[in-house]
């Protein structure tokens, strides 16, 4: 169990950041999807030690349960036998009383040591998943990301190729690459636009400067303006 949980810590104290870096500038996910697989395995390992551990903690407890029992048995039996002066009995069911005792005693204290196991065990297993959960939205993103660098990199080779027509000295040619740099910079000015215009839809929408003073207000009665 120890070197479960040795594992499972060292992917829960594992630098995500630098697993992202190193999957950009390798241009590949690949370093990302191992620590998916890693940490996936790690918690089907880690369930299933819970479950084990969980078993034998309600398994202690119900034995437990029946050496109480007999303790209270016992000990009825033995006052019992006292009272009817059966020295022999009483002596006989106070040994096996004290016996019982200490395995009570072993029983609580084994049930102590298995529940703080098994608590360990579910407590690596939340940050566990959550490590996970953090990963894999990560991977999303970082996908998002190769694949805008991918389309950048086959923009620019094409921007090369314009600024190679441009300068060759076919006049028509020249012309037609210029047309496609014209349409390039108005199809830009045009997303620049429509995004000026959302932007003041969102601030009309809003009315920032009333939220922000309304935040402002909250600010001051919690007493986090400075």
């Amino acid at each position: 169990m120890a070197t479960l949980l040795d594992k499972i810590s060292t992917l829960i104290s594992a630098n995500l950041h630098a697993l992202v870096d190193k999957a950009l500038k390798s241009n590949n996910i690949a370093v990302v999807d191992q620590y998916i697989r890693q940490v996936e395995d790690s918690l089907e390992d880690l369930e299933d030690a819970a479950a084990t551990v969980g078993g034998e903690v309600k398994s202690l407890k119900r034995k437990l349960v029946e050496m109480e029992q007999k303790v209270a048995d016992f000990d009825r039996a033995i006052d019992t036998f006292l009272m009817e002066g059966n020295e022999s009995g009483a002596t006989a069911v106070q040994s096996r009383l004290n016996s019982t005792q200490r395995l009570v005693e072993t029983y609580t204290e084994q049930i102590a040591r298995q529940e703080a196991e098994f608590q360990q065990l579910l407590d690596a297993k939340v940050k566990l998943e959550a490590r996970l959960a953090t990963m894999k939205q990560q991977r999303e993103e970082l996908r998002a990301l190769l694949e805008l660098a991918k389309s950048k990199e086959i923009s620019v080779k094409a921007m090369k190729g314009l600024d190679d027509l441009v300068g060759v000295g076919d006049s028509d040619i020249s012309r037609i690459a210029g047309s496609i740099y014209a349409r390039l910079d108005k199809a830009s000015t045009a997303v620049e636009m429509r995004a000026a215009n959302l932007d003041a839809q969102i601030d009309d929408v809003l009315d920032r400067g009333a939220i922000n003073s309304q935040l402002e207000e909250r600010r001051k009665r919690l007493g986090l303006s400075e």
